[in-house]
């Protein structure tokens, strides 16, 4: 019998261009900027800890987009992928393997370190893993507020402050999921011989402490971080329409590189997107307000896609907006 083959593919993203914006207005307590739509954002000088302070508020206006009425099809669908690709996952995680290994990657993420703190990728495996990581969102937050500090740029420090509370919030939803699901991940599971990892709802505190690695696989973390980030990014910034499908092309990226170094299964990922794309418009539109002419409410179309490249049969999806 033909053994058949499954991997999970990247991402890919149609974009729509935006106009690039210009600063129009500056004032001591605020700064508007004209986008080429036609509309004006105002944003207000961004105090040193409210990421910290915000972060309530943006928890529970986050909660309230999951449920809303008009996105009900975006949850529906996170939840639908997953329960479709559960029973796929041991096969997309042995195939990933088998094309890391054909392309040279190895299994491990590797990382040297500077001064204890600082870690530096061994190879380009472990660097797309390490995008995920809380340390990449710090330094661009880093960069960004460095970049307003110097210009005066407010929409650049609001931006260095949402990419914090991205970070803190990520971490709440995703890790309160983990603490739900007790999912067993791929390398713990394949040790074990667990075909598709074992799920242990509700593991005690002391367990998952313990042994995070046999609790902590659904939802990815790192695919909520790294969205979220991108998200607060390219809402602050629309005009810049390279930042979305270089984005997107870096979080495929790692997806796969997460399953073929055996760290998540493809059915992680669904509701990992949904929820860094909602934290980080949520984060991002509290941070400014909109007047004048605008193009309204960009809408998103999800296509899942199939096809068969060097005799894998491969599943995906097609975001367009």
């Amino acid at each position: 019998m033909k053994k058949i083959k499954w991997l999970l593919l990247p991402i890919s993203v149609m974009v729509w261009s935006q106009k690039k914006d210009s600063t129009i207005e500056k004032s001591l307590k605020s700064q508007s900027y004209i986008l080429k739509d036609g509309s004006v954002r105002t944003y207000h000088k961004p105090k040193l800890f409210e990421f910290i302070t915000r972060a309530p508020k943006d928890f529970i206006d986050t909660n309230k987009d999951f449920v809303a009425k008009d996105h009900a099809y975006y949850l529906g669908g996170a939840i639908a992928s997953t329960l479709v690709l559960i029973p796929f996952d041991q096969k997309l995680i042995d195939n990933s393997r088998e094309l890391g290994e054909k392309w040279g990657m190895s299994a491990d993420n590797n990382y040297s370190k500077i001064g204890g703190v600082i870690k530096i990728p061994k190879n380009i495996g472990s660097g797309l893993y390490l995008i995920g990581n809380g340390s990449a969102v710090v330094l661009l937050g880093i960069g960004f507020a460095t970049y307003g500090w110097i210009k005066d740029d407010y929409r650049a420090q609001a931006t260095a402050s949402g990419l914090m509370e991205s970070l803190l919030l990520s971490g709440v939803f995703s890790q309160t999921i983990k603490r739900i699901t007790g999912r067993e991940s791929p390398f713990i599971a394949i040790e074990k011989g667990n075909s598709g990892g074992h799920w242990t709802p509700f593991p005690s505190f002391a367990a998952f402490a313990k042994n995070t690695s046999s609790y902590d696989a659904m939802p990815s973390g790192h695919l909520t971080t790294f969205m979220s980030a991108i998200t607060t990014i390219a809402d602050n910034y629309p005009d810049a329409v390279w930042i979305k499908p270089v984005g997107y092309t870096l979080a495929g990226a790692m997806a796969f590189q997460m399953m073929q170094s055996q760290v998540h299964w493809a059915s992680d990922y669904p509701l990992a997107l949904l929820m860094g794309y909602f934290i980080g418009k949520t984060i991002s539109k509290n941070r400014y307000t909109v007047s004048g002419a605008s193009t309204g409410k960009v809408k998103y179309k999800l296509n899942f896609i199939a096809s068969t490249n060097l005799g894998y049969n491969m599943v995906g999806v097609n975001v367009s907006f």
